[in-house]
């Protein structure tokens, strides 16, 4: 997925009447409005991955899980966002039929051109959650997981990155599952990787960003 490209002003109440007559997918932030790119067959497929693993474990609970086209409205942002995947177990939420606002988990699948976008300014979108607890960053083109979780004391997001025979645990959900469950049937572009590579080096857990 490309970095999507900036279309027109609107204030939020005229995007969404607006984007309710488009074709494409559109990202609203403070006035701009960005139309979505298409995804790669790697990127669509690990999404899938996530969202059909937190779907069988959240059966039947409190929480709901939604992938790519339900928005997430970021109010201390004045923007919405099409994430991924994401997760709220808020009943205000449930009581919401077009979009949510209260999440505990969201999930970015990193493509070239768009990863810079999601460990950036939608970062730091997001952390202004209050409700969010963890936010997860798959790579694409190469076996690559990170964590970001909150502490519940400091307020400060500490970055876990986990190997290709390691097990990620999503404690804002419950769930523990391998990071090779999340590349299943998935073909790696760059240099014929596999999922026994990572380059994710264990000496950065523990990093920080703190919430704003």
């Amino acid at each position: 997925m490309s970095l999507p490209a900036a279309q027109h002003r609107f204030s939020a109440d005229d995007f969404l009447v607006w984007e309710a007559g488009q074709e494409r997918k559109h990202e609203y932030l403070d006035g701009e409005v960005f139309a979505m790119a298409g995804a790669s067959d790697a990127h669509v497929t690990i999404a899938g991955n996530l969202f059909i693993a937190l779907r069988t474990h959240l059966r039947s609970g409190p929480c709901s899980v939604y992938i790519s086209d339900m928005k997430l409205h970021a109010a201390a942002d004045n923007a919405f966002f099409y994430p991924d995947v994401f997760v709220t177990c808020s009943q205000t939420d449930r009581a919401q039929n077009l979009t949510k606002g209260e999440p505990s988990l969201i999930a970015e699948v990193l493509s070239p051109g768009i990863a810079a976008y999601d460990r950036g300014q939608k970062f730091a979108a997001y952390r202004r959650f209050p409700t969010l607890r963890e936010y997860l960053l798959v790579d694409s083109e190469r076996v690559a997981v990170e964590l970001f979780r909150r502490d519940e004391d400091s307020n400060l997001w500490v970055l876990h990155p986990f190997a290709a025979d390691e097990q990620v645990t999503l404690s804002s959900v419950g769930l523990t599952l391998p990071v090779s469950a999340l590349y299943e049937d998935v073909q790696l572009e760059r240099g014929g990787a596999s999922t026994a590579q990572v380059n994710a080096p264990a000496d950065q857990a523990g990093h920080a960003a703190r919430s704003d």
